[in-house]
């Protein structure tokens, strides 16, 4: 291994997923009125509740090569989805990130034509991560009902994403992924990119190989991408054993050509550090040559978010 891949601090990294919030600016119901404490899929996450602003983010990145970001929409209120996209506007004006931004609209909102149209009069703003409706445990379904991914009017609702020349940031658990490659193969013309590594919260062989299937039908389609982040469990635990194989699984699945580094900052601080994440991701990366780590840390970003 050369000196490059040796050193984390040396690569060029492009981290395509982070969140800023002011909770002076805006209302985020997660973080103020609506706590979920163990409800989160992490646990209780008492410590964000707080201002995260971009010198936030460069204290938690320093000594690093970070020269892009992509922000994904934070959960702020849902009546205040455009005003999301204006404060993160005015935080780039002040203060040079985030870099471009992917706010949030719902598929089913009557008058998502309008928002759409309101956040891409950013010329920030790349695509929209929209979650659908999920079930809360493997085992259940909730096929067909309104808002999830077999709803017809979600369905058109996300196809206007071609329309506006937008990406789709994919978020559901690990459970969903084959349902979510039902969708990817109907929209080849959506680039699609799966959020937090496919969210493999169990990691058992059972939950592994229910993971594993689904990852295999996402890569199988060449319009989805997946984001290597977020590989924190319950209680804020980091599993350094089970975290490279899903990494590498991962990596060999979608390959080098479609795998992207990210790191979820703020959240994931409740079981990583951003050093940790990066030297996760490099570790998974030790048998790939050096265009693959560029690729990975920052190449494979630029083309997707068109940076």
């Amino acid at each position: 291994m050369n000196a490059d891949r040796r050193d984390a601090r040396a690569i060029e990294v492009i981290d395509a997923h982070h969140h800023c919030w002011d909770l002076s600016q805006g209302n985020y119901p997660w973080l103020q009125q609506a706590y979920l404490g163990e409800q989160f899929f992490l646990g209780g996450y008492e410590q964000l509740r707080r201002n995260y602003l971009p010198d936030d983010y460069r204290a938690d990145t320093e000594g690093y090569r970070i020269v892009g970001t992509v922000h994904i929409e934070a959960e702020r209120a849902r009546t205040e989805q455009v005003e999301e996209t204006h404060w993160l506007h005015q935080l780039q004006q002040r203060s040079g990130l985030p870099t471009v931004f992917v706010p949030h609209a719902s598929f089913t909102q009557p008058d998502l034509i309008e928002v759409l149209s309101a956040h891409t009069a950013f010329a920030q703003v790349r695509g929209i991560r929209s979650k659908p409706v999920t079930a809360s445990a493997p085992g259940l379904s909730v096929r067909g009902q309104a808002g999830s991914m077999q709803d017809p009017a979600w369905l058109e609702g996300l196809a206007q994403l071609e329309n506006f020349g937008l990406s789709w940031d994919l978020r559901v658990p690990f459970w969903h992924l084959e349902e979510a490659a039902e969708v990817a193969r109907q929209f080849p013309g959506i680039p699609i990119i799966l959020n937090h590594t496919g969210l493999p919260l169990d990691r058992s062989p059972a939950g592994l190989a229910v993971w594993r299937k689904g990852m295999q039908a996402l890569a199988d389609a060449p319009n989805v991408y997946v984001k290597l982040s977020e590989l924190g469990l319950r209680g804020g635990y980091w599993d350094p054993v089970s975290n490279r194989q899903v990494l590498r699984e991962a990596l060999a699945i979608f390959g080098s050509d479609r795998a992207v580094f990210a790191s979820n900052l703020p959240v994931c601080r409740l079981s990583a550090s951003f050093q940790s994440i990066v030297a996760a991701v490099l570790e998974a990366l030790c048998d790939f040559d050096q265009q693959a780590i560029d690729n990975v840390f920052a190449h494979n970003a630029r083309r997707f978010y068109r940076m």
